[in-house]
């Protein structure tokens, strides 16, 4: 349990939230949104204390243990993985330090063996005999192999020593759980993992996360940060983002009564309590719409971008044939090999890989930045491609401003640029900055709007929601959804790809699955999870 009172933090003449009288309770995750700026991090730090408020306190419940997911991959650089892991439960590390330093004296006193059994009986009641294959069962749940678990922690690549840092805030079942970003640099089987772990836990856990399929997966709550306060709403990020559209909606239409409003609004709640009992999802199953009311739901203050994706053509027949593609990655790792496929018109195909460095390649290969090194491809002479690659770097080694920069990539005048620029909420006094000092997400919006420009009829994305807000994702994928062109994507997100994709690809190194399905459909699907782990076996 975790109580805030009358907490208040800023930063100078900033206020982000005061008053914040909070308690968080065991049993439920909640989910923490809001826009970028809002203070969602900083809530978790002034949770952890590694921020000091400026006014009000924390506690935890008496005894209570919190656990952090820690965000500085190089802080344990000398330790192994292993000790790493085991340091996630704090009483436990020092209590095994201790007895190393009372067993390795020459000659132990009569308080040292009195001192020795204290802290021995101490080690079993917090199941230290089981601690290292505990973690290892975690580091393996996590996608950390075997063979690296006594490595050091500087050895291992960011994307493994993520995953040793989530199991170090998994490890030894802490009271309260705070995580910031949980899923980044995970794949799709590893979230896919998590979800189901954190589902069935009975601690308090707060989660930050733009992983909007995840944070649908495993909250019961949603912490709402917006408006300069911090609100608790029961229910998940979908019914938040689809009550608070419904209410705005209804704030827009000034001569709706108020009885009508409330019918309306009662009628979404049944819709939606109705929608999540039918669910697969973990959360169907803690019930967490039964405290909802009318009441709760409020229009946001947040913005969305208008991302907006026009085709000036409309294609052919002939899409894109690929025949027998192969790429090797440079330490000779066989990324895929003889991939054929025929894109048909109005595909929208979602490519999959245990290794993300396949789908990149793909995209390389058919954009004409990178060779094959076997097969063959051809687009159709009717068809137009916007891409969005993995790695911007290269678009953003100039000194211009965003619309010179912008206007490199497509015809119009200062005006034009300024309103793609303003639909990807980038204000006035903002279009003059210089493109090499944009943040990461600011960099991907300026990167939709130069694929906007394109009008293409096929646009290819790789991992397009990298960086992006819980809103810019939210705009992205609903303009996808209608976009009547062909799309070619890879992605981390569920729901992007469940409600995007109406075809899937796996690319192994053997070969493809090709399935036109729904990607629920493909990963509950038996008979593909046999097929998949024959094709990577080979």
């Amino acid at each position: 349990m975790i109580t805030l009172t009358n907490l208040a933090i800023q930063f100078g003449k900033r206020v982000l939230y005061k008053d914040v009288n909070i308690k968080f309770t065991n049993g439920n995750i909640y989910g923490v949104i809001g826009a970028n700026g809002a203070g969602k991090s900083t809530l978790l730090k002034a949770i952890s204390g590694e921020l000091e408020p400026n006014k009000g306190f924390v506690e935890l419940g008496p005894g209570e243990r919190l656990s952090v997911l820690d965000q500085d991959h190089f802080k344990f650089d000398e330790y192994s993985v292993m000790d790493t892991v085991l340091m996630g439960h704090q009483p436990l590390w020092q209590n095994m330090k201790q007895r190393e330093a009372l067993y390795a004296k020459d000659e132990m006193t009569e308080e040292d063996g009195n001192l020795a059994a204290e802290l021995e009986l101490k080690f079993a009641e917090m199941n230290g005999w089981e601690a290292e294959s505990e973690a290892a069962q975690l580091l393996q749940n996590l996608g950390v192999k075997e063979d690296t678990h006594y490595k050091q922690m500087a050895e291992l690549s960011n994307n493994e020593k993520v995953r040793v840092m989530l199991a170090k805030a998994l490890f030894g079942h802490p009271d309260n759980l705070l995580l910031d970003e949980p899923t980044n640099d995970l794949d799709l089987d590893t979230v896919q993992w998590l979800e189901s772990y954190l589902s069935n836990l009975e601690q308090c856990v707060l989660v930050v996360s733009h992983d909007r399929h995840f944070l649908d997966a495993v909250s019961t709550q949603t912490v709402d940060i917006d408006f300069g306060k911090v609100t608790v709403f029961s229910g998940n990020y979908s019914f938040w983002y689809e009550s608070s559209q419904l209410a705005l909606r209804q704030q827009q239409n000034q001569k709706m009564k108020a009885e009508e409003k409330r019918k309306q609004l009662e009628e979404f709640i049944r819709r939606f309590s109705a929608n999540v009992a039918k669910s697969k999802q973990t959360t169907s199953r803690k019930k967490m719409l039964e405290k909802l009311n009318v009441e709760e739901i409020t229009p946001s203050t947040r913005k969305y971008p208008g991302i907006i994706f026009t085709m000036e053509r409309e294609p052919g027949n002939q899409i894109l044939e690929v025949e027998g593609l192969k790429a090797v990655d440079t330490d000779g790792t066989v990324l895929f090999d003889n991939v054929s496929f025929n894109i048909e018109k109005g595909q929208k195909t979602v490519f999959l890989s245990h290794n993300p460095k396949a789908m990149t390649a793909l995209f390389e290969i058919i954009n004409g930045n990178r060779q094959a090194d076997a097969g063959t491809y051809k687009w159709g002479i009717t068809i137009t491609t916007a891409y969005l690659p993995l790695d911007n770097t290269d678009f953003f080694k100039s000194d211009l401003n965003l619309v010179d920069w912008l206007s490199q990539y497509g015809v119009g005048n200062e005006v034009t640029m300024k309103g793609y620029l303003g639909r990807m909420l980038f204000k006035q006094d903002e279009v003059e900055k210089k493109v090499n000092v944009l943040s990461g997400g600011e960099k991907m919006r300026c990167m939709i709007a130069r694929m906007q420009l394109k009008n293409a009829n096929c646009l290819i994305l790789d991992t397009p929601t990298n960086h992006l807000d819980l809103e810019s994702i939210q705009a992205f994928n609903n303009n996808l959804i209608g976009f009547k062109g062909n799309i070619l994507f890879a992605s981390h997100d569920h729901e992007f790809i469940n409600t995007v994709a109406d075809r899937i690809i796996e690319l192994t190194p053997s070969g493809t699955i090709d399935k036109l399905m729904t990607y629920d459909d493909y990963i509950y699907d038996n008979a593909i999870k046999e097929q998949k782990a024959k094709m990577y076996a080979q």
